[in-house]
């Protein structure tokens, strides 16, 4: 019999890679269709009680075509594409969603669970590339560069960054405290332990791996690293406990001249505490990859700081990702075949 698949990727997770990675993993004929969504070129959406699609954080898509896409397949592969509890009701074939995300956002997932559908997603899948980027981020902060570059680019020769009371100091000077240690906070460690920093992490949750004990990590709360971190670096997953956590107070008790670095959740940070802090010179500056609302107001303070990197949530976005995202959803295809138990169930 043949297992039919439907593939919803997009013109960053193209669906052609999850095809060949599924039919490199199965042993049992398939038929596999695929459609491509036109994010990034499209921004993603929030779901709505009006048009079916409440419940789900955000997503891509027309859920009546992307119903009718999907069709009667067995499994589902989503990137960004929505699965709602209306559209549920006219897919009875489905017997599992693979959600190519950290999360399932784009999924009701009570909705998937009450159908007794086996849901899984692929957590970690850019953990490298938002570790690497996170360290870059830093680095734009403490050495000036975004400063250095904006100033060129506008004809501005801005010698005085050499200054003693402008500059800043090197990361092998620094702490850096890192708020998250799960996959991506442990490869961020792992990068800044070549800078020769001091680092603390906060994170209620998990231990101090032994490699990065050994090098002197040290585990502490929230407070005390707010207080003793030159640079702030989130990776929090956002919960009802940490929206805005990084508020008003949390940078009254950073160092004068500290950076926050966010390439987590945008919700993470209460926006205007943050501006507040930026413009009055507390923080040195901030790295910002994630924003409360997405794209920013175009009236947005931020827009206008110039201690401030920005960039449009592209932490996560290289080819690994692609091809590790893809093997992944292909191991778990391969097990429900199988009839083995799921990696990553949600």
């Amino acid at each position: 019999m043949t297992l039919k698949i439907a593939v919803i990727g997009d013109q960053f997770m193209l669906a052609s890679t999850f095809e060949q990675a599924i039919k490199n993993s199965c042993s049992v004929p398939t038929k596999i269709r695929t459609l491509n969504l036109d994010f990034p070129d499209v921004p993603m959406r929030q779901g709505r009680e009006e048009d079916g699609t409440a419940g789900l954080k955000e997503f891509l898509g027309d859920p009546d075509p992307i119903a009718d896409f999907i069709g009667d397949a067995e499994l589902l592969v989503t990137h960004l594409a929505p699965l709602s509890a209306d559209m549920l009701k006219r897919l009875p074939n489905i017997k599992m969603v693979a959600v190519a995300r950290g999360g399932p956002v784009n999924v009701d997932i009570n909705a998937v669970r009450e159908r007794n559908i086996r849901i899984v997603n692929t957590p970690g899948r850019n953990a490298s590339a938002v570790a690497e980027f996170t360290i870059g981020a830093i680095l734009s902060q403490t050495h000036n560069i975004v400063r250095g570059h904006d100033g060129l680019r506008k004809g501005n020769w801005r010698g005085e960054l050499y200054r003693a009371d402008i500059t800043g100091d090197e990361l092998c000077d620094m702490t850096v405290g890192v708020i998250g240690y799960s996959e991506i906070g442990r490869l961020v460690v792992k990068f800044l332990r070549a800078f020769g920093c001091k680092i603390l992490i906060s994170d209620p949750y998990v231990d101090v791996l032994p490699e990065d004990a050994d090098y002197g990590v040290r585990k502490t709360d929230l407070d005390e690293l707010l207080e003793a971190s030159d640079v702030v670096t989130l990776h929090a997953r956002l919960t009802p406990e940490t929206k805005e956590f990084i508020n008003a107070d949390a940078f009254a008790r950073m160092k004068k001249g500290a950076v926050l670095v966010n390439t987590a959740r945008g919700q993470l940070v209460d926006q205007d505490a943050l501006i507040a802090a930026l413009s009055s010179g507390h923080l040195h500056g901030a790295a910002l990859d994630t924003f409360a609302v997405e794209p920013p107001e175009a009236d947005s303070p931020l827009l206008s700081l110039e201690n401030v990197t920005l960039t449009p949530h592209v932490a996560g976005a290289s080819l690994r990702t692609v091809r590790v995202t893809a093997n992944k959803i292909a191991e778990e295809v391969r097990r429900y075949i199988a009839n083995e138990s799921p990696v990553n169930p949600c």
